[in-house]
């Protein structure tokens, strides 16, 4: 099955065509957002950046160049400060090993933000001029990979939104393309079951160990997940308890195909080994979907049972409801009405058709609600203090 995207220098295919502006740091974003907002650029504001360590630094550090790196990127302009822990130079050097162009700015180099901004413009006008050269072109199934989230969950998420967009993705992995299940706290007490579809004993238990560290985090902050989950809007929704929301969560992976391993957070989706895959993620949704893009997703579905606006800055979020209500409700952020097999009007299986349609369609250059609507939510998952 041939698709249309934009070949990048490393063989991968972007479905979308950025210019990506990244702050180095918080102390950066002003700048960066002053640059993207005059050249119609993305820009990534976040409050990281300084003052991290460890592997909290490693993992900031991996989401932006993540990033950076993404095919739906054709090109890169880094804003630095010049004095933060991250410095744009080594941000640089990892975009770099794409082959995409990719240039770097600093404030305090250039003498402040009016200098560095209108030495930013001239820059990043450039990157489009590049950009604007590059043709969309066809390409094989096999390079697309999708990030699967579901947030504002409900009893319809893990009744019909999730298990239909399981369809899809194991379609997607028979064709050759690639998968992502992520929000570990979300399969917890459903993980003896994911990890039967581990073929692979040393991925198994990283996985498990994955999820059991996710429990020892919270007990050793005093806090009992199992207390703290479902959220509110989980049990408004009608969700009882941790272990009914993951068995939900996990239909998202759908039922044929085998796990080929289980990720860090933001880690690369390997491109020579296509297939599903697993990543260690939070529940919360921004930072969930912003850990498999810097993996490598190009598109994102996400099911709500209680509906959500969120989207991301470089990859289309394609929203499912399994709610008739709520896509009444919210029918102007919601892509697809999955509300329709409460109702008797389809069944799973034409709704998973459904969902595999519209993500080709999106591919090929149809808007998600969540783009026509602007909206670009960007969260990074911090796993450690800052001093």
């Amino acid at each position: 099955m041939d698709i249309l995207g934009y070949q990048r220098e490393n063989g991968t295919f972007g479905i979308r065509n950025y210019l990506l502006v990244i702050p180095a740091s918080v102390c950066a974003v002003e700048v960066a957002n002053r640059i993207a907002e005059k050249v119609g650029a993305v820009s990534l504001p976040h409050q990281h950046g300084c003052c991290q360590m460890g592997a909290d630094f490693r993992q900031t550090m991996r989401t932006l160049t993540g990033f950076g790196k993404n095919p739906n990127v054709g090109a890169v302009l880094v804003v630095g400060l010049g004095c933060e822990g991250i410095q744009s130079g080594e941000i640089v050097d990892e975009i770099q090993k794409t082959g995409k162009p990719v240039e770097a700015i600093t404030i305090q180099e250039w003498g402040g933000t009016t200098k560095t901004v209108a030495k930013g413009i001239s820059i990043a006008q450039e990157l489009v001029k590049k950009l604007s050269a590059v043709r969309r072109t066809p390409f094989s199934v096999c390079h697309l990979i999708l990030g699967m989230e579901c947030g504002g969950s409900d009893p319809t998420s893990g009744i019909v939104a999730n298990p239909a967009i399981g369809i899809a993705s194991d379609r997607l992995v028979a064709c050759g393309g690639s998968s992502i299940l992520s929000e570990t706290t979300e399969v917890i007490g459903a993980e003896h079951i994911l990890a039967e579809r581990f073929p692979d004993l040393k991925e198994r238990e990283k996985f498990l160990t994955m999820v059991a560290a996710v429990e020892k985090r919270a007990l050793a902050a005093g806090e009992d997940l199992r207390g703290s989950q479902p959220t509110p809007g989980n049990i408004q929704g009608g969700l009882s308890t941790i272990e009914e929301k993951s068995l939900g969560c996990m239909h998202k992976a759908g039922d044929t195909a085998p796990f080929l391993g289980a990720l860090a957070y933001g880690e690369e989706v390997p491109p020579e080994k296509p297939g599903l895959y697993f990543m260690d993620s939070p529940g919360q949704d921004i930072d969930s979907i912003t850990g498999m893009v810097a993996g490598g997703a190009q598109l994102v579905v996400f099911t709500t049972g209680r509906g959500t606006p969120t989207g991301c800055p470089i990859v289309p979020v394609i929203k499912i409801t399994g709610n008739p209500e709520t896509y009444q409700n919210m029918e102007e952020n919601i892509d697809i009405n999955g509300g329709k097999v409460i109702l008797g009007e389809c069944t799973l299986e034409e709704l998973g058709a459904e969902i595999f349609e519209k993500m080709i369609a999106v591919t090929n250059g149809e808007d998600t609600k969540a783009e026509k609507l602007g909206h670009r939510e960007f969260g990074i998952y911090r796993i450690g203090f800052t001093f």
